[in-house]
């Protein structure tokens, strides 16, 4: 079963490349597009801007789930997930190393479209690297993710967080070749744990020479 992993820069839109794809990813299977994100005011009225352009291409099924309602995404059929954005240690803590992250990665192995923007972004590959610009201790904080990709790190708001220096000590502090510093607006698309395609047009691409 092919699995297919996208990861954006900032929050919603889906670009539009990338939300073709994933619209007919998930149209293919029964059931609605899990929509994950942190139970915080306001919340309903950000949907719809997870949900346009995916219902340009005929997606019309939608579930949410507020990260502090334990209710399963395995209790009713799953067609895709979108992890949504905020402040990134509290999704690291309501998914990674939670039943909710296990169903996570069975569903993403059967071949269920998982979308991260931000920090959903950030907690899906192995490690789930922090910026100092993203949490209140102001330091680059080392994490376990959710392990759907193995070889890379990644960094969100990258121009816009001047964060270079950050990716590259994450890659040498981890041990990955591959880095990625996701702008706003971009998005990388991985299929079967390899690059497939990028959207928008600034993806900061590092490689270690070691």
């Amino acid at each position: 079963m092919e699995q297919h992993l996208f990861l954006f820069g900032g929050g919603p839109p889906f670009g539009d490349e990338h939300g073709k794809a994933f619209a007919e990813i998930s149209s293919k299977r029964k059931g609605s597009v899990a929509i994950l994100c942190l139970d915080r005011p306001g919340w309903c009225s950000y949907m719809p801007k997870y949900q346009n352009v995916l219902e340009s291409y005929g997606v019309t099924s939608f579930k949410y789930y507020p990260l502090s309602d334990s209710t399963s995404i395995l209790a009713t059929d799953c067609s895709g997930i979108i992890i949504c954005g905020g402040e990134t240690g509290k999704y690291h803590e309501s998914v990674v190393d939670t039943s909710l992250g296990m169903e996570i990665k069975s569903l993403y192995q059967e071949g269920v479209p998982v979308a991260g923007f931000s920090a959903g972004a950030l907690i899906c590959p192995e490690h789930c690297v922090i910026s100092p610009k993203d949490n209140s201790r102001k330091e680059q904080i080392f994490l376990k993710g959710l392990g759907l990709i193995d070889h890379c790190v990644i960094s969100v708001h990258f121009t816009e967080w001047n964060d270079e220096e950050n990716l590259k000590r994450a890659m040498d502090k981890t041990g990955c070749w591959t880095g990625y510093g996701l702008d706003d607006g971009a998005s990388i698309y991985y299929k079967q744990d390899r690059l497939y395609s990028m959207d928008g047009e600034q993806v900061h691409f590092y490689k270690s020479v070691v």
